[in-house]
């Protein structure tokens, strides 16, 4: 069941930090984690990201998995190097003020589909 990132975006109560234009991108599945080792072992293309991890680190990581989309729980903000990173790349950053659990939970509540491991 693919959601638009304005869909999860609705769903999260999310406001955008960049790339609002990428808003009609259709996604498949998400994965929750504030571990980048983590993201590298489970992630794959066309899937959400939702973390706490507010540095460059992260976009990097998004970057070479070709993670479409990245929110950050609880309002965090990215860092400044990491948002210019984002706009770079064309990477959409939001923000939703819902905790990781929270979000998971109205995402998957949506049809959004987790990530399917081994």
């Amino acid at each position: 069941n693919a959601m638009t990132i304005r869909e999860i975006a609705d769903k999260l109560d999310a406001a955008w930090m960049c790339c609002e234009e990428e808003g009609d991108r259709e996604l498949h599945t998400a994965f929750a984690s504030d571990m980048m080792s983590d993201v590298l072992a489970c992630v794959t293309e066309d899937t959400l990201l939702l973390t706490g991890m507010v540095n460059s680190q992260c976009v990097r990581t998004c970057e070479m998995l070709d993670v479409p989309c990245v929110i950050f729980v609880r309002s965090k903000e990215p860092l400044a190097d990491a948002l210019a990173l984002a706009r770079e790349i064309g990477l959409p950053m939001l923000k939703t003020p819902y905790t990781m659990f929270e979000s998971c939970a109205r995402l998957y509540t949506a049809g959004l589909k987790p990530v399917e491991l081994g």
